[in-house]
């Protein structure tokens, strides 16, 4: 009989229904499931799977006792294989080559701020797809609806970033970050020193959407000046209609017209600073739109393709990312995740040592 995890199954299974952004409770079924499942013996998980008990277990049901029944029985259970057997086509063309080229996401969420997953699972999904490093950029504190970090827990999550980097697998880290608020003055909501010792910051507007475009474009070139800020975070706040319910705080089907402001400005500030603009990979998000994004290109900027991943299974977003990217010519050189993370990080203290000497 073949051997299976089904543990590992009940994972795939979470892992594959967060990358279709499916609908959070059933995503949260089978990793609680196999968190449960994790706790027992061997020999307890057999003998209640022969006697049909296990679903008489906290945060096991009658479909995850299902899927653990077949795996211990060496079986790839079926709601596994029917997902297996959806979960997309490959990229094509230049959408594959770039993909193949990344080798980090610079926007990920954990459950410090609005994510649903420890850091530990995100940095171990990060490397199951092959990252070489994945930037934690939990919230700040003004966005107080994500349950942002104020500067006392983001110094403890820095401390607890530092202990989990050494136990994880040789050749990947996590490398710390913040998304902060741009807030109404264009000033960034988290404290500069703290701030300093981040080793990316993706800046974001995420109140005062419909400001003028005056007023807006002010705050975004006061941001993009300053010198703390590496990524402009989803450019325009859009939303747009995506398949599935998505996860906490990201409702499929909840649409929001992009911000009004001067895009030559930004983009020229952008390319002065010598920061990146973000290319949202988020279903819900695919943000900046795809003739913004040519202008971009045109203008010389560099771009960072990222998932704004709230879940593990939506570390593999970049996908679409990347089919937006080739799709409007974005050069794979001007793409700051596909540099190893020491150029990387060369190039954010660079922003550091230029806003010192300004």
């Amino acid at each position: 009989m073949t051997t299976r995890d089904p543990v590992a199954d009940l994972r795939r299974i979470a892992f594959l229904l967060e990358r279709a952004n499916e609908a959070t409770y059933r995503v949260k079924a089978f990793r609680s499931a196999a968190a449960t499942i994790a706790a027992l013996p061997r020999d307890e998980l057999t003998r209640r799977a022969t006697e049909g008990t296990l679903a008489e277990l906290a945060g096991v049901g009658d479909v995850t006792a299902r899927c653990v029944t077949e795996s211990l029985a060496g079986e790839e259970p079926v709601y596994l294989r029917r997902l297996a057997a959806t979960e997309g086509t490959d990229l094509d063309g230049a959408a594959a080559v770039l993909r193949e080229a990344l080798r980090g996401d610079c926007h990920a969420h954990s459950d410090w701020s609005d994510g649903g997953s420890p850091i530990e699972e995100m940095a171990l999904a990060a490397v199951e797809l092959g990252h070489e490093y994945l930037v934690l950029t939990d919230h700040s504190p003004k966005l107080t609806v994500a349950h942002g970090l104020t500067a006392a827990r983001l110094r403890d999550q820095l401390d607890h970033v530092a202990r989990i980097n050494d136990a994880l697998p040789d050749g990947f880290r996590i490398l710390t970050g913040i998304e902060v608020d741009i807030l109404a003055d264009g000033s960034l909501d988290q404290d500069d020193d703290l701030l300093a010792r981040l080793d990316v910051v993706v800046g974001s507007v995420h109140s005062g959407l419909r400001d003028d475009a005056a007023k807006m474009t002010r705050r975004m070139l006061a941001a993009i000046a300053n010198p703390h800020l590496d990524i402009l975070g989803h450019m325009t706040g859009r939303k747009v209609a995506a398949p599935g319910a998505g996860d906490r705080g990201h409702r499929a089907g909840r649409t929001r017209p992009p911000s009004d402001f001067d895009l030559a400005k930004v983009l020229a500030a952008c390319t002065e600073h010598g920061k990146a603009v973000e290319i949202n990979s988020r279903p819900d998000r695919l943000d900046p739109p795809k003739r913004m994004l040519t202008v971009a290109v045109e203008a010389g900027c560099l771009f960072s393709i990222d998932t704004d991943a709230h879940a593990p299974g939506q570390l593999d977003w970049q996908r679409y990312g990347c089919e937006r990217a080739a799709l409007c010519g974005v050069p794979a050189d001007r793409v700051v995740n596909t540099w190893p993370a020491d150029r990387l990080l060369e190039w954010t203290a660079g922003h550091h040592t230029a806003g010192s000497l300004s």
